[in-house]
């Protein structure tokens, strides 16, 4: 989640009998406007506060001036463009009348000088406020002689809008020319200034030839591979990186179905971690977590997903050129710590796409049959991962079909076939750092499903949650519900089958990787030219149904009591966690089942 600096703005002016200022402030920031200067008192005087002729009192909401200390100055946070306007302050004292004056300006928008070099690719930055939805891009002009001209990244290939409908609606513009150096602005679609880019290009210095001379050893071997340290890392790595994800998913896709399995994305990310050296290598190991020195990263994520592979079908696999000749060294490392082979491309589109969707078919027993389109011929590597989880819960459900009304986000009912247990086993506790009622359902493979409820169905309840999903608040969670006493529950849930497939690409750039696209070091995968990521796909397939291993093991139970109820029968937030492993497998929203 992006954080938003508070600015505070503290102010002392020197009181005059008519005094007048001119304020520029941001959004977000604080203000504070004194009446009448520090030093001076005026006991018994009557003071009056106005904002744009109108009275201000001392019963105002959050982000509305408030008066403070009987009047001596009102208290602006935070500030919005609500506050652009006249503020007074009128002093009488006797037969006196002194006034100040503040006229405050909101200014939302950055300015911004960036120099780049000829060829290479800019980045022009833009942002909304963070708060609210984004509901339409950013409009990028490019300020010319003969006015603003508007830029399409949809009819201009090396203009590109990294993330559509986020708050961070930062462009860039590939193989910059001198032709492209000058202003750019970025507007709101209502026209309001968000931020100028002073773009200057200049010619670069003659680049050294590419070489990877220090850069072809293997990876360095693990020392102490019985070290009882490393397990636990990688488990606090796999879950600071899966909330990492998260919420660069959340803020991309704010209200619809979310899935992704952050154990199969980091799976991937670091076999190709296998073969990157230098500034790459320490590039990729921070996006995933781990610490530069975590030499045994890849033999630990072998004991992972050996732990792993009773309840989890996850296949990864490096596709490459054949023009690429691999080293040696990396193929026979991808062998024994990920059980893959690099696999050398075919000779057309056509058989690539139907040898990868085989491939993907295979390693998820049909579960996903489809991830690729097609596979350019000029394509040098193709990085895949699928994964896919069918949970079994530990006492069958019914089997009678039966169907309710889901609430979603805005307040519409669906209906929709129901999971309906009367007397399910569940440990079920509200956290309050989330701000949730969290539930526990025990599944089959030694794994557990957990499932968060909002206070309610709205969006802010549900944002709420959200934004306090950090890895520590997942564990203390974890821990939290484990130490609850599971009883019986009345369980309502709606059938959940989800079959996603995120922006892989737009998550390796969001996560600080763009320079795997377009200026690697590789060398430890291939030292003779510099090679470049071209493509990263993820799908991910959720299905929970009524099918349990211990059929009929409740139904011959009577119970005399009533029981509690857990209904998620409005958007909730889901969690796929191995016991065994405990590492988070799956993270999921469910807003339209």
């Amino acid at each position: 989640m992006k954080q938003q600096a508070l600015l505070c703005l503290l102010l002392q002016l020197a009181f005059e009998l008519s005094s007048g200022t001119n304020l520029w402030v941001v959004p977000g920031s604080s203000l504070e406007l004194p009446c009448f200067s520090f030093q001076t008192d005026f006991p018994g005087a009557a003071i009056t506060w106005k904002f744009n002729g109108n009275e201000i009192n001392a019963n105002t909401p959050n982000g509305s001036p408030r008066v403070k200390q009987g009047g001596r100055y009102i208290f602006i946070s935070p500030v919005t463009a609500a506050n652009e306007g006249d503020y007074s302050c009128l002093i009488k004292d006797n037969d006196r009348e002194m006034i100040t004056t503040y006229k405050v300006r909101v200014d939302a928008s950055f300015n911004y000088s960036i120099k780049v070099i000829k060829g290479s690719t800019a980045h022009l930055p833009c942002h909304f406020q963070p708060a609210g939805e984004v509901k339409a891009n950013a409009l990028w002009f490019n300020e010319t002689g003969l006015g603003n001209e508007l830029l399409n990244p949809e009819g201009d290939n090396r203009v590109e809008l990294l993330y559509p409908l986020d708050h961070d609606q930062t462009i860039i513009i590939r193989d910059v020319g001198m032709q492209d150096a000058g202003t750019y602005l970025c507007r709101s679609a209502e026209g309001a200034k968000l931020s100028s880019v002073n773009l200057i290009v200049e010619v670069a210095p003659t680049a050294p030839p590419h070489s990877c001379s220090g850069f072809t050893t293997p990876w360095e071997p693990c020392q102490d591979e019985n070290s009882r340290t490393g397990e636990p890392m990688l488990q606090e790595s796999i879950t600071e990186f899966s909330m990492k994800l998260y919420s660069y998913l959340r803020e991309s896709q704010p209200s619809s179905n979310l899935l992704f399995s952050p154990i199969s994305i980091i799976g991937a990310l670091s076999h190709l971690l296998l073969g990157a050296r230098g500034d790459t290598r320490k590039a990729i190991e921070r996006a995933v977590c781990v610490p530069h020195d975590f030499h045994c990263v890849h033999l630990q994520m072998k004991k992972l997903r050996e732990k792993l592979a009773g309840s989890l079908q996850m296949a990864s696999q490096i596709y490459y050129n054949p023009e690429i000749n691999l080293n040696q060294s990396f193929i026979d490392q991808s062998i024994q710590f990920y059980d893959a082979k690099p696999v050398m491309l075919l000779d057309t589109s056509e058989n690539n796409t139907e040898m990868i969707n085989s491939w993907v078919a295979n390693k998820t027993n049909n579960k996903i049959q489809h991830l690729v389109d097609s596979v350019s011929p000029s394509t040098q590597l193709m990085l895949l991962n699928a994964v896919s989880f069918t949970g079994q819960w530990k006492v069958k459900y019914e089997m009678k079909p039966r169907k309710g009304l889901f609430t979603k986000l805005d307040g519409d009912l669906v209906n929709v076939q129901l999971l309906y247990h009367p007397k399910y086993m569940v440990a079920m506790t509200y956290v309050v750092q989330l701000k949730a009622q969290v539930a526990r359902l025990a599944l089959t493979g030694d794994s557990s499903l957990y499932i968060l409820l909002p206070s309610s169905r709205k969006v802010s309840d549900l944002q709420l949650v959200e934004e306090s999903l950090t890895d520590t608040a997942v564990r203390q969670m974890i821990q939290e519900v484990q130490k609850t006493t599971p009883e019986h529950v009345e369980v309502t849930l709606p059938k959940i089958e989800l079959d996603v497939q995120p922006d892989m690409n737009m998550l390796i750039k969001k996560l600080g990787l763009s320079s795997l696209f377009e200026s690697s070091n590789l060398c430890g995968l291939y030292s003779e030219e510099r090679v470049v990521l071209d493509d990263a796909r993820h799908r991910a397939f959720l299905a929970l149904n009524e099918q349990g291993v211990e059929a009929g093991a409740v139904t011959t139970i009577s119970f005399s009591r009533s029981f509690p109820s857990f209904s998620a029968l409005r958007p909730f937030i889901m969690l796929l966690w191995s016991d065994t492993a405990n590492v988070p497998l799956f993270i999921g929203r469910v807003t339209d089942p």
